[in-house]
């Protein structure tokens, strides 16, 4: 763990360094997510300026709900999103033989070597949404249930990477995978804008156990409102725990393909 911690230090140090070169990569991320941040909490705004509720959550819970898949996502962009944003291309070009022959594990490597300051601040302004939200519910927030909250989010976050990874590992199987890379490109944005209590049929099936984007922010945001039950913390914890477990599974059997083809 300690040895973990030095080398995500030093890769972070790299980063940095390149980035004081380069400062429209520090600068730019920021302005590019704050934007995306921006526009979105002015669309709900002007949704809430018309109706009352959505999906029986008043602006409170929506506020909270914004402010949390943008903190997930934020964590997301800070730490390892832009490491394994290309995947699929180092495996179709073979650059993963690079990874394979350091003696760093490559997922660790690609996780984590492209750590982006520039979308930092995002975090603190997603907790500041988060707060604003809480402030506007009509219901007393406990220490246990931010506690929890916090838990959870971590959790999500993880939750978050296993998908980002899974789907980036099918690149190992198959010539081309710009479908599914579009595929994320259009879901994600969709389930950012819309609560999980949504979803019914084939679409809460999608959403809530194939591809769990819909439970993400929801599951934190009814932590705080108070909505949750212990059935729904229990199955997004199951949720984690089983998609952690197969993206690790998948990605060696991915690995090993590699190698195999490489060879």
């Amino acid at each position: 763990m300690k040895k973990n911690l030095k080398i995500i230090f030093m890769l972070l140090k790299m980063k940095l360094s390149k980035m004081m070169v380069f400062r429209f990569d520090f600068f730019g991320a920021f302005f590019v997510d704050s934007s995306l941040f921006i526009l979105q909490l002015l669309m709900f705004n002007s949704i809430y300026s018309h109706v009352d509720s959505i999906g029986g959550w008043q602006q409170g819970e929506m506020l909270i709900f914004i402010g949390t898949f943008s903190l997930i996502n934020a964590i997301n962009m800070t730490i390892f999103f832009f490491g394994i944003y290309d995947i699929p291309r180092k495996i179709q070009e073979g650059e993963l033989d690079y990874y394979i022959t350091k003696p760093l594990d490559p997922l660790f490597r690609l996780t984590f070597e492209n750590i982006n300051i520039g979308s930092s601040p995002l975090i603190l302004a997603s907790i500041l949404i988060v707060l604003y939200g809480i402030s506007e519910l009509n219901s007393e927030i406990t220490l246990v249930m931010i506690i929890i909250y916090i838990f959870m989010v971590l959790l999500m976050t993880l939750l978050f990477y296993d998908v980002c990874i899974i789907l980036r590992t099918v690149s190992f199987f198959v010539i081309s995978s710009s479908a599914i890379m579009r595929l994320e490109d259009n879901l994600l944005p969709m389930n950012m804008k819309i609560p999980g209590v949504i979803y019914e049929g084939i679409f809460k099936v999608l959403f809530y156990l194939i591809l769990p984007y819909g439970i993400m922010s929801t599951i934190p945001t009814q932590i705080l409102a108070g909505t949750i039950t212990i059935n729904g913390l229990i199955y997004s914890i199951l949720i984690v725990f089983l998609f952690t477990l197969f993206m690790w599974r998948f990605w060696k059997l991915g690995m090993r393909h590699y190698k195999s083809a490489s060879s």
